[in-house]
């Protein structure tokens, strides 16, 4: 393992691309503002597929903001904040104990679908602490990587794809391996440099898709309390904790209030539509403006309800616990 501090977020965010293609697991971590430095190499990423993890532990924003503080509102700028059509996978760690296995979920997903993962973590989640048992290394299960391999008498085709879509990881200095690399639209299969509007539509089109295939790793969501009725409460990130706290006691108090709590933001779990459609309200606490609440809404074309703070701090357990009883007792 090679680490080391850049002069810059570009530096840091180009080496580790730069590992990518080399054949490494490459990571890089940031904040807020580094995140918004960082996009043009992660779009070149998303163009070239290559497999690397961005770290982003979200702060209060704009700007320098409140860069002690915690907040929830890169969420946008991570779905959305490249140049061009360029979506990546972004999942988010919900618990400092989390961490761990969303990491190595990350570079699972970043490996199989050649893409760039954002990890959205939070401050927090960061500045929080938790038991956590370390687990043995043989109890982790392997991540297999393929490099590919050069056929004698073949013309290697680097974005030939498999079934997830996946182009071959064909790292340098490797004969036979040779190909064109670079942020310049790829040819379908030869990866040649293309103006083709049709090709630049179906390669916009494959990306797009590839990132929806991440489905195919995200497990049925579970749900806490009953699997429909009146109020279902969504959550993210750092918020876990105080969410299922909040709703665990207002089913305590006798009332019927379900929880569930996305780790997986893009794409979004296949299963989402139907367990929302089972419920007669949603609400969605975030430490932002609604951003979630906005990809949910326009999605699923449901009328969630945002609770929405900005103050640099979490929420309160009692600030949840009075939301919920307002949407249960009709007055919102």
């Amino acid at each position: 393992m090679v680490t080391f501090q850049a002069e810059d977020e570009i530096a840091a965010v180009t080496a580790t691309l730069g590992a990518a293609f080399g054949g490494a697991f490459g990571v890089t971590g940031t904040s807020g503002p580094g995140l918004a430095l960082k996009a043009e190499a992660v779009g070149l990423g998303v163009m070239t597929e290559l497999p690397m993890v961005v770290v982003n532990v979200q702060r209060g924003g704009p700007s320098t903001g409140l860069p002690t503080k915690t907040e929830q509102a890169d969420l946008l700028q991570g779905m959305f904040g490249r140049n061009g059509e360029c979506p990546l996978p972004i999942i988010a760690p919900s618990s400092p104990a989390d961490c761990f296995d969303t990491a190595i979920e990350a570079f699972r997903i970043a490996t199989r679908f050649m893409i760039p993962v954002l990890l959205l973590s939070d401050g927090y989640v960061a500045n929080g602490s938790d038991p956590w048992l370390i687990p043995d290394p043989k109890d982790i299960p392997s991540i297999d990587l393929k490099f590919a391999e050069a056929v004698e008498g073949e013309t290697f085709q680097p974005y030939l794809r498999n079934d997830d879509l996946s182009r071959p990881w064909a790292p340098p200095g490797i004969a036979g391996l040779e190909h064109r690399i670079g942020g310049l639209e790829k040819a379908d299969v030869t990866g040649n440099v293309s103006y083709d509007p049709d090709n630049h539509q179906h390669m916009i089109e494959t990306r797009a898709k590839k990132v929806e295939n991440v489905t195919r790793m995200i497990p049925p969501i579970k749900v806490s309390g009953p699997d429909s009725g009146e109020l279902l409460v969504v959550g993210w990130g750092g918020t876990f904790g105080a969410i299922t706290a909040a709703c665990d006691k207002v089913r305590a108090a006798g009332y019927d209030v379900s929880n569930i709590h996305l780790r997986h933001l893009n794409p979004l779990p296949s299963d989402l539509g139907d367990v929302l459609g089972r419920f007669k309200k949603v609400l969605i606490p975030e430490l932002n403006m609604g951003q979630l609440s906005m990809l949910i809404r326009s999605r699923y074309l449901i009328d969630a309800v945002g609770l929405n703070k900005v103050k640099g701090k979490p929420f309160m357990i009692a600030e949840l616990e009075e939301e919920i009883y307002r949407l249960l007792e009709g007055k919102g």
